[in-house]
């Protein structure tokens, strides 16, 4: 179903006119995109039921491109998301914190993109005291260049680190922004999280009147390009989820890349997760490299990518990337890298060139999103959700539930050290 005929003009202007928050509205005065907070995003995927949407990795113009495009086709509210690795102060990637908002405005209005679309800043890496320090003004720049949701992640530190972590900036962020958090490195089926975990940081939250979007776990998979189909536990996502159900918060399915579409089919079914980050998967289809049905890239015997010969970039913009590569010795895994010196090199590309690259990316996430993700018709129900409020702002979908005495600093370092669980080895959090 096309959104143009699920999204009455009258709703889609009032949408417009009360929906859009606060930093977006004095970026961008005149637009018509509906750029919303990604609560907005989280509750259409809730109304709908047993569904998710994407949170499309923005790796270059031709993803985010690909993706309205999608999200368009299916009536889909959308997340365009990238994360600090890729877009932070030392990105890997063009697209940033600080261009995401004006790249997707700006697209949305190019190509007539009427559905709700959120931007956030995904894996934004808490690492030690500093980083808090130096998140204390970052953020709010993030959130002036139009950021309109964002993930705390501190889920590499010790549980009562990472919760400290989160209660300590949570006021740097607005009331009205999407807020995910995380618990769990994505390290594959090392350190899995708990349910006695998960519980901890949201308990916590809560008792200081903090009611999270969306939390993250490590529930199976790993970043990047995975080696198999193995990946997503759903059974203890599915546990977690119950577990947390009193405290309103949705899942955010992260390192979706390499899974089966049947397994993103019962996370969507069966879990009350309503994001899932897709990266890798969607910078190799816009490039023309060849993926199975799962978004895997195929390498040959001697461990390279295989281009698919029409598809994506030229075949002389190919080579000269593989030498770029080569040259800077890059592993596979590590390709991720050629976006930043490359991306205006395939800006230059002719147009046919071009548009197949962006056609690539939406076909693929509109077979995700109307197939496997059962996201379809979930814009409509965003869009209720902005006028039955008639605001930007959706509030919190839970009140406060635990007894703030109990989680004071002191009391939640006495209560972490009853945690038991096996973290692993460090994992791979950053995108």
């Amino acid at each position: 179903m096309s959104s143009k005929s699920a999204i009455s003009e009258k709703d889609f202007e009032k949408a417009l006119e009360v929906g859009r928050p606060p930093n977006i509205s004095r970026l961008f005065p005149n637009s018509k995109a509906l750029i919303v907070a990604g609560k907005v995003i989280d509750r259409g995927l809730s109304a709908k039921g047993k569904a998710m949407t994407i949170a499309a990795n923005g790796r270059n113009h031709f993803v985010i491109r690909g993706a309205l495009r999608a999200a368009e086709r299916a009536d889909a509210a959308i997340i365009i998301e990238i994360a600090k690795s890729e877009g932070g102060a030392s990105a890997y990637c063009a697209v940033n914190f600080w261009n995401m908002a004006t790249w997707v405005d700006a697209l949305c209005n190019e190509m007539g993109i009427r559905v709700p679309v959120a931007v956030h800043a995904d894996h934004y890496g808490i690492k030690s005291t500093k980083d808090i320090e130096t998140a204390k003004t970052e953020i709010p720049s993030m959130f002036d260049a139009g950021i309109t949701s964002i993930a705390i992640d501190a889920s590499h530190m010790p549980d009562e680190e990472n919760l400290l972590a989160n209660l300590a900036l949570n006021r740097y962020l607005p009331s009205w922004a999407g807020y995910e958090t995380e618990v769990g490195e994505i390290k594959g089926k090392e350190g899995l999280s708990t349910v006695e975990e998960a519980l901890f940081l949201i308990k916590g939250l809560n008792a200081h009147g903090i009611s999270p979007d969306w939390i993250a776990l490590n529930n199976g998979t790993t970043h990047g390009i995975e080696q198999s189909d193995a990946g997503i536990q759903v059974p203890l996502t599915a546990e977690i989820h119950k577990a947390i159900a009193p405290y309103g918060v949705s899942g955010a399915q992260h390192g979706t890349s390499g899974n089966s579409s049947e397994r993103l089919r019962r996370i969507a079914q069966e879990t009350r997760t309503t994001k899932a980050n897709v990266a890798t998967a969607l910078q190799m289809i816009s490039w023309g490299v060849k993926v199975n049905e799962y978004g895997n890239a195929f390498l040959d015997e001697k461990g390279d990518f295989i281009k698919v010969p029409g598809n994506g970039m030229t075949e002389e913009m190919w080579a000269e990337m593989v030498a770029y590569g080569k040259g800077k010795n890059l592993k596979a895994g590590d390709y991720k890298k050629l976006n930043l010196p490359f991306e205006n090199k395939l800006l230059g590309l002719p147009f046919d060139v071009r548009e197949r690259m962006a056609k690539g990316v939406e076909d693929f996430v509109y077979e995700l999103l109307t197939q496997v993700f059962n996201a379809q018709d979930s814009a409509s129900l965003a869009i209720d959700a902005i006028l039955r409020k008639n605001s930007f702002d959706m509030g919190p979908k839970a009140e406060r539930i635990e007894d703030p005495a109990l989680w004071t600093e002191a009391k939640i370092r006495e209560r972490a050290v009853d945690i038991q669980g096996h973290k692993g080895p460090a994992g791979n959090f950053d995108d």
